[in-house]
């Protein structure tokens, strides 16, 4: 027997879906939700093999249902519903988050003419049951994977004296939908930069970490450890993080000059170099490397900066694109991200 749930706002339409369904001897229903929540409830519970889900629900929609289903407890779905038209927007955002098929409602939201489908429904469930599922996720992993590590734009930003903050309220004031890998480079002691990566990540709309020696990702951040360079590397068609505790850079390790770099040396995309408040020179020769590759360099203004050292000698050789107040950088890189 193949066991179904019927996911339907409309208690009319649920009523036709279910005597289309029972009408079949293979089937059985194993339960019914006329909400989204109710839906997540009861289908971990109930373990069905398909279920027919309707893309407009009262409370959440259909599409964060699936969303919510294929993410924590993968299962053959059907979309059905008036707003899965053939080419529509939500059937291939639906076909992306993993349901299987769909079938449209032929004349809108409440129709006697589902009758008409009858066939043409039961047909589509027995298709989707017999679909390894298995497979389908594995693909899917395999491609979110790929796009994830599809790095194109990489954003630099480097600190000394008065850092922290300016970078937390940089951070927490970007979009959740902005499209870069983050590389941060904050001159701390020893021990507290996986902590300052914890607390950025808590403000940032996506997840960052203390750097190590990983691939890099899109929509991340990566905070350079204390004691070690962060160093960029190309290997085949990703980006790797290498740390190393090579000599000090400016008498400091991590240099923000090592990690902007070794960016301009091997990243193919675009690049924007971030300098804010901290005393010496840090920075000076990856804005260099950085300008040389197109990129281009965001500077924290006098007036803000705790300590107007590290933005000074950028401003000094003319590499900056622009002088910004600290409530202002966020809006500009992602201005420069939108642009590219």
């Amino acid at each position: 027997m193949i066991k179904i749930f019927i996911v339907e706002d409309s208690v009319l339409m649920r009523k036709i879906i279910r005597e289309i369904l029972s009408s079949e001897p293979e089937f059985t229903i194993v339960g019914e939700a006329g909400s989204g929540n109710k839906a997540l409830e009861e289908i971990p519970r109930l373990k069905p093999d398909v279920v027919t889900l309707d893309v407009n629900l009262p409370d959440i929609s259909g599409l964060d249902v699936l969303r919510e289903i294929m993410d924590k407890f993968p299962t053959r779905v059907l979309m059905l519903s008036a707003y899965t038209q053939r080419g529509s927007d939500s059937t291939i955002k639906a076909l992306e988050l993993g349901a299987l098929d769909f079938i449209p409602k032929p004349s809108g939201e409440v129709s006697l003419d589902l009758y008409n489908f009858k066939e043409q429904i039961i047909d589509k469930i027995k298709l989707v049951y017999h679909i390894e599922l298995e497979k389908i996720l594995m693909m899917r992993r395999e491609k979110e994977l790929k796009e994830d590590l599809d790095v194109k734009k990489i954003v630099v930003i480097g600190a000394s004296t008065g850092g922290p903050r300016a970078i937390i309220e940089i951070i927490s004031n970007l979009s959740p939908d902005i499209d870069a890998t983050f590389l941060i480079v904050q001159h701390m002691p020893s021990g507290f930069t996986k902590s300052f990566a914890q607390r950025l990540s808590w403000v940032s709309p996506f997840k960052i970490k203390e750097a190590e020696e990983e691939i890099l990702r899109k929509n991340s951040g990566y905070v350079a450890p204390s004691g070690f360079h962060m160093v960029i590397e190309k290997q085949e068609a990703f980006y790797y993080i290498r740390l190393d505790k090579t000599e000090l850079v400016n008498y400091v390790r991590p240099s923000l000059d090592v990690t902007m770099k070794s960016v301009a040396e091997v990243f193919e995309g675009e690049i924007i170099g971030v300098i804010l408040t901290g005393m010496g020179k840090d920075g000076l020769e990856g804005a260099k490397a950085i300008k040389s590759k197109g990129g281009k360099i965001i500077v924290q203004d006098e007036k803000t900066c705790v300590v107007y050292g590290m933005p000074k000698v950028v401003v000094e050789e003319n590499l900056a694109d622009c002088i910004l107040p600290l409530s202002e950088i966020s809006r500009k890189i992602e201005e420069y991200l939108n642009s590219g």
